[in-house]
């Protein structure tokens, strides 16, 4: 083999790599690499400047292989490959070694760390002399798309499709459009009425020529890939459109004893915008939620305004109103993080109760106030101005609900450790708000194994990038929007959803789908047909073909994982990109 010419780029991260592994010393290392023929250091080697000085290098210097230093190839390994395909090589000759995640984000000392980095380079240097082109092939992209999700996210999503002329198929598990936003009266800070936020997207999906909705219908099953997807649908009575589904002693029926039918769809993207459900609040006995009849969730409130109602339980109008905020948010027992929309949800409440109960004392007792939206600080100092009693309670320091004394004038006491004045406050109340935080729903693991997507510790799904790929997901064709990733509001939903359906536009647009050239293959001479890797394969990308009694790997559904590989007991099985020769060469560099 000829001594290939290889270029090294450090990249500096800002300071993420810079501040503990020395970036000069590892290009002085480098440098005396055998086949290295350019080293340097650039602060952002992912911006477009950095990538320009690859491309660039490439051209001059006759560069023939390239690897990056930087951070995780999961972030930018595409970012890369584009680059070097730009200055006419092939991508497959690129290498990236991960001296972030794996080096400086776990390290505190800068001396071991930059020797650990100059061995991930070394490695990297040694690997790619060994890469091989791999060209990467072209399938065709169906134009349909599968929306799992009829609120304001999946509605969204459909109308921009089936407007550009596609067709999209919605499939709801109620027997209604809307999600939880049907169940809100107002929305914060404007005040518009969710009703009408909803009217017009419902009326046109129901119309829409290439929108075909399914009602009280669940996704059985997803199969396929990227631009060819095969989806099985279980639909009430076998129709689009039908009533809530419910589950019968015969099988799966609808509504009205009808057993539901399978559809098959045939589908080239799938958009989840399956939503969140609330916390429920009688995880937390302080606030006496299913004990005391007047504490209610955010919701139960919704419910009241929506009916022109605000009244206790013994029919008369509230003198106090306490609104607690946080209620399974932000506490280390329940789940730790924000959920967004509850502070301006709560100045809201104010707003409304006031309009509604002139007289009425309204108390907001909140952890912190979070008003980061548009227009939101303006509508937290209208809210104080109308004369609203703002208190402070500290984390994992809830405040305590009781039923008052008979001689009280009021139906409960709020016990509260107020943290600005740091006294032990009482709040008469006679009706409590809890302002319910939001969470996964409970069938969120079920849609992820469906439709092969990943969540996190609490439950959400989980983007391909968080800052640079937020509506993608680790399986190509498969996007998410709204608060089915996380907490978030209608402004944000909404602009998840039309990016998920500009990114599926982009792809339909180019009539087909690119497949990476980077998959497992089975020596079939070699195949002895066990069938270990058919039943190892976490991707259904193996299928055993028995009349050779052979097993073939579907390329386009291969993540090359690797399990096959080191699992056939033949050897039968080779990874390209990852051939045995290229890790122990990776190996040897390391060790070096």
């Amino acid at each position: 083999m000829d001594q290939p010419r290889i270029g090294v780029y450090v990249c500096a991260c800002g300071t993420n790599i810079a501040k503990v592994v020395d970036c000069d010393a590892v290009v002085r290392a480098a440098e005396g690499l055998p086949g290295v023929a350019v080293a340097t250091t650039y602060k952002y080697m992912c911006s477009t400047p950095g990538q320009e000085m690859i491309v660039a290098d490439i051209e001059e210097k006759k560069l023939d292989r390239v690897v990056v230093a930087s951070c995780s190839p999961r972030m930018h390994e595409l970012t890369f490959r584009k680059a070097v395909k730009k200055a006419s090589m092939n991508q497959y000759y690129l290498q990236m070694a991960n001296i972030r995640e794996h080096c400086s984000w776990v390290h505190g000392d800068g001396v071991e760390a930059t020797q650990k980095a100059i061995g991930l380079v070394r490695a990297a240097v040694k690997r790619v002399a060994f890469h091989e082109p791999l060209e990467s092939r072209m399938v065709a992209m169906c134009p349909n798309t599968l929306v799992l999700g009829g609120g304001i996210a999946g509605l969204t999503a459909a109308l921009e499709l089936a407007d550009a002329g596609y067709q999209v198929y919605l499939v709801e598990k109620a027997d209604h459009l809307g999600g939880n936003l049907a169940r809100v009266d107002l929305t914060a800070p404007h005040l518009d009425s969710a009703r009408d936020l909803l009217r017009e997207r419902i009326h046109r999906v129901m119309g829409h020529p290439h929108v075909e909705p399914f009602l009280g219908a669940e996704v059985q099953s997803l199969e396929g890939y990227v631009g060819n997807f095969t989806a099985t649908v279980a639909v009430p009575g076998g129709n689009g459109a039908g009533p809530a589904a419910a589950e019968g002693d015969d099988g799966p029926t609808d509504g009205g004893g009808a057993t539901r039918s399978p559809r098959t769809l045939e589908v080239g993207s799938v958009i989840v915008a399956t939503g969140y459900r609330e916390f429920d609040a009688s995880r937390i006995t302080h606030f006496g939620y299913g004990k005391l009849p007047n504490v209610i969730t955010s919701f139960e409130f919704e419910r009241m305004v929506r009916e022109g109602r605000i009244e206790t339980v013994e029919g008369r109008q509230p003198q106090y109103v306490a609104i607690l905020h946080c209620v399974g948010s932000r506490s280390q027992e329940f789940h730790a993080y924000c959920s967004r929309v509850c502070c301006m949800t709560a100045l809201k409440y104010a707003h409304e109760l006031k309009s509604a109960v002139p007289g009425c004392y309204v108390s907001d007792v909140y952890i912190d106030m979070h008003a980061f939206g548009k227009g939101c600080e303006d509508f937290y100092r209208r809210s104080s101005e109308v004369k609203t009693l703002f208190l402070m309670y500290g984390k994992n320091d809830y405040p305590v609900i009781r039923k008052a004394e008979p001689g009280d004038d009021c139906g409960m006491l709020i016990e509260v450790s107020e943290q600005l004045s740091g006294e032990l406050i009482e709040i008469p109340a006679d009706l409590v708000i809890l302002m319910v935080g939001m969470e996964a729903r409970e069938d969120s693991a079920e849609v992820a194994r469906l439709v092969g997507i990943s969540q996190d510790k609490d439950g959400w799904f989980i983007e391909s990038h968080p800052k640079l790929d937020p509506v993608a997901t680790t399986t190509e064709g498969v996007f998410i929007a709204g608060t089915c990733a996380a907490p978030k509001d209608i402004p944000d939903s909404v602009a998840q959803a039309r990016a998920a359906a500009a990114r599926i536009l982009g792809k339909i647009a180019r009539g087909s789908i690119e497949v990476d050239a980077v998959f497992a293959e089975i020596d079939e001479e070699a195949c002895s047909g066990c069938r270990i890797c058919n039943e190892l394969c976490p991707y259904s990308a193996i299928e055993y073909k028995a009349d050779e009694k052979r097993s073939r790997v579907i390329s386009a559904l291969c993540k090359a994982c690797g399990a096959c590989v080191a699992a056939c007991p033949s050897g039968a099985i080779r990874a390209r990109h990852f051939t045995d020769e290229q890790i122990f060469a990776e190996i040897v560099g390391v060790l070096a």
